[in-house]
C-alpha cells in the first residue's frame, strides 16, 4: 500500500483526539503506579505537536522532516521521562523515511520497527519490566516475523501482539522508574505507558485500514 503525507497527518490528528479522550483513564492508571500524570503528560505533549502542525506546510515537509519535528516538539514540551522516550523513537524511526513524500508497505514496517528499538534503547527495559517495552517488543518482532510484503496484514497480527503484552503489564511487579519502588504492591495495575504506546499503535493500524 502507499502512504502519503496527508494519511500519515490524519494519523497524528487522531492520536491527538485519542489522548484528549483518553487523558483521565491514562492518569487512573498512574494513579495507581506513580504521579498520576500520565494522560496530562501525554496530552500537553500531542496538544504541542497539534500547534506546531497547524504552523507547518505538509508540501514543504518530508516524512522524516515531518516526524522528526514531532518528535523535538514532543520532547521539549514533555519534561518527565516520557519525553525522552518517545522522541527517541520517533527520530529512529525518521531515518528509516529519509526525503520521501509517500512511503510504502516496507518503509512503513522498517518506520515502526526502529520506533520501538528506539524506545527499548533509550529506556533500557526488557519484556517483563512492566514499562512501554511490554507492549512495543512483542510488537516489533511480530511485525518483523509476520511480514511477507502485506505490511496490514502483519500490522493487524503486531498489534495483537502489542495487545497482549499491555494487558501483561497488569500481572508483572514493575522493575523500572518510580513504581518500581511499589514491589508487589505494583501488582493489578496495567502500565499506563504500556497503554499509551499501545493507544498509539492501534490508532496508525486504522489509518492503514
Amino acid at each position: 500500500m502507499k502512504l502519503t503525507k496527508e494519511k500519515y497527518i490524519d494519523f497524528i490528528n487522531n492520536v491527538i483526539q485519542m489522548i484528549e479522550e483518553e487523558k483521565d483513564y491514562l492518569c487512573e492508571l498512574d494513579r495507581k503506579l506513580g504521579d498520576g500524570d500520565h494522560g496530562v503528560t501525554m496530552s500537553i505533549g500531542f496538544q504541542a505537536i497539534k500547534e506546531m502542525l497547524a504552523d507547518e506546510d505538509i508540501e514543504e515537509n518530508t516524512f522524516s522532516t515531518l516526524t522528526v519535528k514531532m518528535a523535538k516538539t514532543f520532547l521539549n514540551a514533555v519534561g518527565s521521562s516520557v519525553g525522552p522516550l518517545y522522541a527517541t523513537g520517533f527520530l529512529r524511526a525518521a531515518q528509516k523515511v529519509k526525503d520521501l513524500n509517500v512511503i510504502e508497505d516496507n518503509e512503513i514496517k522498517e518506520y515502526w520497527l526502529a520506533f520501538a528499538q528506539g524506545i527499548q534503547e533509550r529506556g533500557q527495559a526488557n519484556v517483563g519490566d512492566k514499562t512501554m517495552v511490554d507492549t512495543t517488543a512483542p510488537f516489533a518482532t511480530t511485525l518483523s516475523t509476520e511480514y511477507k510484503g502485506d505490511i496490514v496484514e502483519a500490522f493487524e497480527k503486531a498489534l495483537h501482539a502489542a495487545e497482549l503484552g499491555m494487558k501483561s503489564t497488569e500481572n508483572i511487579i514493575s522493575k523500572k522508574g518510580r513504581s518500581s519502588r511499589l514491589g508487589e504492591r505494583s501488582v493489578g495495575a496495567q502500565d499506563p505507558g504500556a497503554t499509551s504506546v499501545y493507544m498509539i499503535l492501534s490508532e496508525f493500524g486504522k489509518v492503514l485500514n
